[in-house]
């Protein structure tokens, strides 16, 4: 059995009126508006009333005479212009698609399809290449100035880099092509495979024009996926860990200096346990002459 009604309403804190009234009354169904009710007319800016049949006839109008190639955005600004509507373009969208004469989206064809990084297995120097920017802060400056290392997968070297208060596409063509000379592979047939993210310099059209007319395949990893980028990402913390974070930059030469005089170190000096625990130019000078032999790198 259960509990006495008026012993629960009691431990409930609900009157007894209260209840009964509720067990009387009909719950009521719930009507979904779906929003604000169609208006069927439209101010003009002198508060005149045009219907929206005449806002149609004005849109077909348009779209006969100079409105042609117009979307509805600027069929909106239109109406606005020649005949002084108070009108927003979510009007104008659903009128437009009542009448049929909405225009099909564009499809944006890309210049140069983006290729996504894939997984590979690199067994020497000068078969995959990793780019990424780097930030640094100059405080005597109150600014930020732009490091773009390219390094080798295998042998860790960095092959080039771009130090400047900018970073743009053209930088980044000047920087890769001065990698390719310091290996001597400007005109090889066997380039390597550049992988980078999707940042605006590597994107651009001069870039991706440029690795076109050089036989380059570029990569670019998927987004936010820093792992498929891990060698670069790697040395971009070792260079804000060892150098970035330990000086306070008082002018844009001294930040500049003391990150060249860095990456020297990193490539002549600094050894990693990738590379047997050698220098990675040393590194790299031993596998030419195939004096060294290193363990296969999956990526």
């Amino acid at each position: 059995m259960g509990y006495k009604v008026s012993l629960v309403l009691r431990i409930i804190g609900i009157s007894r009126s209260t209840y009964y009234a509720n067990l009387k009354r009909q719950p009521k169904p719930r009507i979904f508006a779906g929003g604000r009710p169609k208006s069927h007319y439209t101010f003009t800016s002198d508060n005149k009333v045009v219907s929206n049949e005449q806002v149609k006839e004005w849109l077909c109008e348009l779209i006969t005479a100079e409105g042609f190639a117009y979307g509805y955005l600027k069929l909106t600004h239109c109406l606005r212009r020649k005949f002084h509507l108070i009108i927003n373009k979510k009007k104008v969208y659903r009128l437009c698609k009542e009448l049929d004469i909405l225009r099909p989206q564009r499809k944006i064809k890309r210049k140069h399809p983006r290729r996504l990084a894939r997984n590979r297995v690199i067994t020497a120097s000068n078969q995959l290449w990793e780019a990424d920017l780097k930030y640094g802060y100059i405080a005597g400056e109150d600014r930020f100035f732009f490091i773009m290392p390219i390094i080798d997968v295998f042998d860790r070297c960095i092959v080039a880099y771009h130090i400047g208060l900018s970073c743009e596409a053209k930088d980044a063509v000047i920087t890769f092509k001065n990698a390719l000379f310091k290996r001597q592979l400007y005109t090889a047939e066997q380039k390597p495979i550049f992988r980078s993210d999707n940042g605006p310099q590597f994107i651009s059209n001069l870039f991706e024009g440029t690795c076109l007319e050089l036989g380059i395949e570029h990569e670019r990893i998927p987004f936010k996926t820093p792992n498929l980028n891990a060698h670069i990402e790697s040395f971009n913390a070792i260079l804000e860990e060892e150098c970035l974070s330990r000086h306070e930059f008082a002018s844009y030469a001294e930040a500049y200096a003391t990150v060249v005089d860095f990456i020297r170190f990193y490539n002549e000096t600094r050894i990693h346990s990738a590379t047997k625990y050698l220098p990675p130019l040393e590194c790299y000078q031993l596998l030419k002459n195939n004096q060294v032999e290193l363990k296969p790198v999956k990526v």
